[in-house]
């Protein structure tokens, strides 16, 4: 087994050219899997960055499962070919439970290796990747029509929530940005959270009816910290141009008067400079989360916040 001056990312296939455009030194391309030369490079579109890359050759299937555990007990494979053959090797190694996350349960702590096949006896993987959800992908229960929100969009914000490890807490108050028909609104009230939903258009009816909802009609930009006054987090969705988002979470951070955000920066055609703004706001990150589609997600919260406290947990109504 050889280790190599290599790092792997994983993004989807319809971002594969935004991710290429991102690094430098690619050297190979598998499927949907970049890999570079060198340590990790920054990356907003990988869904899962393998930091630590070995090859190595392998008899059988057990061989290969061997292997791979010799580096660490979970795996998961990333098939591009050869999808039998990786099934095969996966029910050889150690059973790795892979089920939706029932939210706001956090995200699994235990590593989870990668591995690919690039043919039947060469095999490349790392026990060492960025995400715990296999193959970067996270997964949650979702509710049916008539329990649940008016649109799909609360998985977005479950993800987010997730991958940030904090979540809003019971009476701690929300700005929303753009909350019609009001699937984050819905999820937030959940928590128990106070929640003010700006948008032009009004929310479903029985989101607007939930305890500690509260709602605004108008355009999502009024919304500034004068107006408002101090709030928890600041969430957005709102459809705009990246370059408008960016001057108004610019705005709040002047303020002093929010410090959490969960923000969707949505692109109109190729042009992703507008990110690079979003790079420069302290104690922020840009990422591609599993329920983005042609967009990313700013994240941010103050270096005091801490992991997922058992009591925002517990607020799940």
């Amino acid at each position: 087994m050889q280790r190599l001056d290599l790092t792997a990312y994983l993004a989807p296939a319809q971002h594969q050219e935004a991710l290429l455009a991102e690094l430098s030194d690619v050297v190979h391309v598998y499927g949907d899997l970049v890999l570079a030369t060198g340590s990790a490079q920054a990356s907003h579109w990988a869904k899962n960055v393998w930091s630590e890359v070995f090859e190595f050759q392998a008899a059988s299937i057990r061989d290969t499962a061997h292997q791979l555990c010799s580096l660490q007990r979970n795996w998961w494979p990333y098939c591009y070919h050869l999808h039998r053959r990786a099934a095969l090797i996966q029910a050889a190694l150690p059973h790795v439970k892979a089920r939706p996350l029932s939210f706001p349960e956090p995200a699994p702590r235990a590593p989870l290796g990668s591995f690919t096949l690039i043919s039947e006896q060469r095999v490349l993987c790392s026990p060492n990747c960025s995400s715990p959800f296999p193959n970067g992908e996270a997964q949650f229960l979702e509710f049916n029509e008539t329990e649940g929100p008016p649109s799909r969009a609360y998985l977005k914000l479950f993800e987010a929530l997730t991958q940030l490890g904090a979540l809003p807490e019971a009476g701690q108050r929300c700005l929303e940005l753009g909350a019609s028909p009001g699937g984050w609104t819905w999820a937030l009230a959940k928590l128990g959270a106070r929640v003010l939903a700006v948008d032009r258009a009004p929310l479903a009816k029985d989101v607007a009816a939930m305890p500690g909802v509260e709602t605004l009609q108008g355009n999502a930009f009024t919304a500034t910290p004068d107006q408002i006054g101090a709030v928890d987090w600041l969430f957005s969705d709102v459809i705009c141009y990246p370059e408008k988002l960016f001057r108004h979470i610019q705005l709040w951070l002047d303020s002093g008067l929010c410090q959490r955000f969960v923000c969707t920066l949505k692109f109109q055609g190729e042009d992703y400079s507008a990110v690079k703004l979003f790079d420069q706001l302290p104690g922020g990150r840009v990422v591609h989360l599993s329920h983005n589609r042609h967009e990313l997600t700013f994240l941010r919260l103050p270096a005091e916040d801490t992991l997922l406290s058992r009591a925002a947990r517990s607020g799940w109504r």
